[in-house]
């Protein structure tokens, strides 16, 4: 990963650290501890990784304060409280300084009767609709659409090619990734009597409240009527499915390829993994934690563990898998029994 050129003590500032070595010293891409090269700046945190310090050739190492090396180390250091946690820190700091991008580049289209914040950017190819709110510092990117009286709140950030159709609403601080589309109809047909399915016309929207990560190709279902809500901090990652008039609670976090049918409700501070297939017309409560390509039909309470398809607890699923496993040897023994009580009973 290639970065712009900082000296050690720019780095240093950023991160509040203190220096042992060369002030001076250049970088312009990030490497793994094992990997070091000249140019590159590389980060100490385990202590098993502790050899490769004095064998790599990283012009800036990061590295916690209380570490002293054992043995020469031609990387000029920056010593700071939690090695991880700063170069951390400095990667967000050089994500907002490459991502702060700002005017309006052309081709693209405003509708008179929008409102635009201060600061945007608007890439080329992007369209933003009748009637749409936008706010301060918003950075919208080439070929993303935003349809009419939608509202997208300061801060937000929606990458290349993000719809979000009409009526859609984004709290501040909100992070769309590329491909997600925001507002789709709900899956809402009515059967006839000759076999055909009629659409039920899908009139609500979207609310996204403040600082949710929505990741690249999620989609997220407008309600048939009233809202699809998803609450402040949630964290989705890519290629999940949330249908119409889903609820999830503030923090929850949910991994990739899950899929949540409509009027299920979710708690707070949930984990639910990759893979997920969660039933309709659900309430799941608080904390839970649902452990990947399970399958939830019912109900579930607060602070339950549950994997398996249909999902029940976590302990208990890992004893019914080891028995489950043994199911050939348990039929055996079954089968011999049963031919011993046939013999005895003959006899």
């Amino acid at each position: 990963m290639r970065l712009m050129k900082f000296t050690a003590k720019q780095i240093a500032d950023i991160l509040e650290g203190e220096i042992v070595g060369n002030p001076n010293e250049e970088v312009f891409k990030l490497s793994k501890i094992e990997e070091g090269e000249k140019g590159s700046l590389t980060f100490l945190s385990n202590p098993k990784y502790n050899p490769y310090l004095y064998s790599q050739k990283a012009s800036i190492a990061i590295v916690n304060k209380d570490f002293e090396p054992e043995k020469e180390v031609t990387s000029t250091l920056i010593k700071v409280d939690n090695a991880y946690e700063s170069f951390s820190k400095l990667l967000a700091f050089y994500n907002e300084v490459k991502n702060n991008k700002t005017g309006i580049e052309q081709p693209s289209s405003i509708a008179t009767s929008a409102n635009v914040g201060d600061n945007l950017y608007l890439g080329a190819y992007s369209y933003i609709g009748e009637n749409v709110v936008i706010g301060n510092n918003v950075k919208i990117y080439p070929n993303t659409y935003i349809g009419d009286n939608a509202v997208i709140s300061d801060n937000c950030t929606l990458f290349s090619g993000v719809k979000i159709y009409s009526e859609t609403v984004l709290g501040t601080n909100c992070k769309i990734h590329s491909g997600a589309v925001i507002g789709s109809d709900g899956f809402g047909f009515a059967p006839s009597k000759n076999g055909e399915y009629t659409p039920i016309p899908q009139i609500g929207n979207v609310i996204i409240e403040d600082n949710v990560d929505v990741g690249a190709s999620c989609t997220i279902d407008r309600a048939t009527m009233g809202s699809t809500i998803i609450r402040k901090g949630v964290k989705l990652d890519n290629q999940i499915h949330i249908a119409h008039n889903v609820e999830i609670g503030k923090n929850t976090v949910i991994a990739a390829q899950t899929g949540i049918a409509g009027s299920t409700k979710i708690g707070e501070s949930c984990m639910i993994g990759g893979q997920v297939g969660i039933a309709g017309h659900l309430v799941l409560g608080n904390n839970l934690r649902i452990q990947a390509q399970s399958g939830i039909s019912k109900n579930i309470k607060d602070n339950e563990v549950v994997q398996g398809t249909p999902a029940f607890n976590y302990s208990d699923f890992n004893k019914s898998y080891v028995h489950f496993r043994n199911l050939p040897k348990i039929t055996s023994i079954i089968n011999n029994l049963e031919k011993e009580l046939k013999t005895q009973i003959k006899e």
